[in-house]
C-alpha cells in the first residue's frame, strides 16, 4: 500500500451498516483515523447532501468544534448524512481534502473526488467505483480472531450453519410465517445432516421472529443470539467457524459479509422481491456467490467477495497522485 500523507476524517452517522463500512475502507488506507459521527440538524437532515447553505450552521452547538480546522487529508463519508459533509469538505480546504463518498449519495457524483457504490445503485461517472456489493472488514485474518474469541464453538458438531437474520424492510416482509418456512427447512437439514445451527438476530430482528426460532430451535445443538441479554455477540466467532451461511434476503451488508467467508452461502425467498435488491440477488447469483436454501448444500466453489482491499488500493493510488501534485503543509 502506498503511504499517505496527513489524516483521515471517517464520518457517518448512527447507522452500524454506514460505520462499518466507511471505517473498513479506512483501515485499509493505513492512515491515522478519526471518526466523527455527525448528525446533522433540520432542514439539512431533510435535504441532505443537497442543500449545503450555510452548512456549517448544520451541526448541534455540540458538534461544531469537530468539524473544524485543520481539515484532514481524506475525508471517507457514508450515508446521506455524512454525504452533507464530504461534500462541503473540498471547498472548505480548497481542494486539499480528498473526499470519499461511499453509496450512492443520490445527486451527481461531481462534488466528490470519488463515489464508491455497488453496482445495482446504476450510478456511473468518470469518478464512481463501482464494487458488487457493500464493503467490510471480513478477511483471513478478521476470521482468524473470530474463531479465536470463540474456541467453544469448534466443539459443535458440524455441519455448523451460521443464521443471520435481518428484518423486515419496504418491499420484503420478514413476519413469523417467514419465520416458520425458513425454520422449518433448516429444521429438515439438520434431521437429515447433523450439525448444529447458530442464530443471530440483529437490531432490525422483530421480537416475534426470535420467539419463533427459539422454539422451533429448541433442543438442537447451537445457540440463538439476539442482543446483550444473550451475552457478548458471537457475530465473528459464528462466521469464523460456520460451514455454511443462510442469510435473510433483505440486508446488502450481511449478504456481502457472508459471502466475504468462502464458505457457501444460500438464502430463502418466500415472495418476489423489490427490484433494486433483486438486481444485487442476481448479481451475486450469477457470481456464484448465491444459492437458495434447497435440499441440499451447494458446493463451495466460488471465491470470497472480497472488494474492500482492492477499493482502498484504487483510492490510495488517486490519493498519493493528488498529493503529489499538491505536498503536504
Amino acid at each position: 500500500m502506498l503511504k499517505l500523507h496527513g489524516e483521515c476524517w471517517v464520518i457517518t452517522d448512527a447507522a452500524v451498516g454506514n460505520q462499518r463500512q466507511a471505517l473498513a475502507l479506512a483501515e485499509h488506507l493505513h492512515m491515522p483515523a478519526r471518526h466523527l459521527l455527525l448528525e446533522p440538524r433540520a432542514p439539512w437532515s431533510w435535504l441532505a447532501p443537497r442543500l449545503t447553505l450555510a452548512s456549517r450552521l448544520a451541526l448541534p452547538a455540540a458538534q461544531r468544534a469537530w468539524f473544524a480546522p485543520p481539515w484532514p487529508a481524506v475525508a471517507i463519508g457514508c450515508g446521506r448524512a455524512a454525504a452533507l459533509f464530504t461534500r462541503i469538505l473540498r471547498p472548505l480546504s480548497a481542494g486539499r481534502c480528498y473526499t470519499v463518498q461511499v453509496l450512492d449519495p443520490r445527486i451527481d457524483p461531481a462534488p466528490w473526488d470519488s463515489v464508491v457504490a455497488p453496482r445495482h445503485d446504476g450510478l456511473e461517472d468518470a469518478n464512481v467505483l463501482q464494487t458488487l456489493g457493500s464493503l467490510n472488514p471480513i478477511d483471513d485474518a478478521w476470521l482468524a480472531d473470530g474463531r479465536a474469541a470463540c474456541p467453544h464453538f469448534d466443539e459443535l458438531p458440524r455441519p455448523r450453519v451460521g443464521v443471520l437474520l435481518g428484518g423486515p424492510r419496504h418491499g420484503i416482509a420478514l413476519d413469523v410465517d417467514y419465520a416458520n418456512e425458513l425454520g422449518g427447512r433448516l429444521l429438515k437439514h439438520q434431521q437429515r445432516e447433523g450439525g448444529s445451527v447458530l442464530v443471530l438476530g440483529s437490531r432490525r430482528t422483530p421480537a416475534a421472529l426470535i420467539e419463533a426460532f427459539r422454539l422451533m430451535l429448541r433442543g438442537v445443538p447451537g445457540l440463538l443470539w439476539a442482543g446483550h441479554d444473550d451475552g457478548r455477540n458471537p457475530y465473528p466467532g459464528v462466521l469464523g467457524w460456520a460451514d455454511r451461511l443462510v442469510v435473510t434476503p433483505d440486508s446488502v451488508n450481511m449478504l456481502c459479509e457472508a459471502c466475504a467467508v468462502g464458505c457457501p452461502v444460500q438464502t430463502w425467498l418466500s415472495a418476489p422481491l423489490p427490484p433494486k435488491i433483486e438486481r444485487f440477488h442476481h448479481t451475486l447469483r450469477s457470481a456464484g456467490l448465491l444459492h437458495d436454501l434447497g435440499e441440499s448444500a451447494p458446493p463451495n466453489t466460488t471465491a470470497p467477495l472480497r472488494e474492500t482491499e482492492t477499493i482502498a488500493s484504487t483510492l490510495a493510488a488517486l490519493i498519493a497522485a493528488r498529493q503529489s501534485d499538491r505536498p503536504p503543509s
